[in-house]
């Protein structure tokens, strides 16, 4: 796989912090997100800010601003040391044999669509995500297609049909998992820990140090899956990672 050295300086277009409102990981808490919208990042810049704390989904980094709560911390796996659970050993010995991964620029397809919105569908009725509305080609293209750098997609095929789609940054000295949809049907696969595996496999291929899972917020269940992958480390206020679960 390829990296990507493109350098460039940083374009940023604006930059703006939301107003207050119900967070949408600990409902009994308010959030303030900062956002910024980006013309040109390079791998290089974007590893620098989400060291200090940012993400980003497209060409748009946020970050939390919250006035009383710091739940939200940046949560990365030591690749080298990482050691596999029970559940884990599980979920890689029904997968390993079965489903063919695929890597690949990131483009629109109909499969892919379809596959988003059945897996928003059943997130929606099952785990009382907010109400979705089917994902038109353009929305698809602006939310993982147009990015400020070049990015992986990862396929994966059970025979044929495409059961997941996950989209990861390659940056200098660490893998970023971003977003990962699967099929509903295949939820007894656990394909979101199998992805997450699969990150891991290709990061120490490679002598990648660390592989970045986002934010971990302790006390929301969807998040709960991120620290059982250890050895891991989260990012404190005061910018320093620690270990956090061993």
């Amino acid at each position: 796989m390829p990296r990507y050295n493109r350098t460039t300086a940083m374009e940023s277009v604006f930059r703006f912090v939301a107003p207050p409102s119900s967070c949408g990981y600990l409902p009994h808490e308010t959030w303030r997100l900062e956002y910024e919208q980006i013309a040109e990042l390079s791998p290089a810049e974007y590893m620098e800010r989400m060291r200090d704390g940012w993400r980003r989904f497209g060409e748009m980094l946020f970050r939390p601003q919250c006035q009383t709560c710091t739940a939200c911390r940046s949560i990365r796996v030591v690749v080298d040391q990482f050691r596999p659970n029970r559940s884990q050993r599980r979920v890689r010995a029904a997968n390993e044999d079965a489903v063919r991964l695929t890597f690949g620029e990131p483009a629109v397809t109909r499969a892919k669509l379809a596959l988003y919105d059945r897996y928003h569908a059943f997130q929606s009725a099952s785990k009382s995500w907010p109400e979705h509305d089917p994902k038109d080609a353009g929305e698809y293209a602006r939310s993982f297609v147009a990015n400020p750098f070049p990015t992986m997609e990862w396929c994966y095929y059970l025979g044929s049909r495409l059961i997941g789609v996950g989209y990861v940054d390659d940056l200098p000295g660490g893998l970023s998992a971003i977003y990962f949809f699967y099929d509903p049907e295949e939820r007894d696969r656990s394909l979101g820990t199998w992805n997450v595996l699969s990150i891991l496999d290709h990061a120490r291929s490679r002598g990648i140090p660390h592989v970045y899972l986002g934010y971990f917020v302790e006390g929301c269940g969807s998040m709960a899956y991120k620290a059982k992958f250890v050895p891991n480390q989260v990012r404190h206020a005061d910018g320093v990672w620690r270990e956090f679960r061993t």
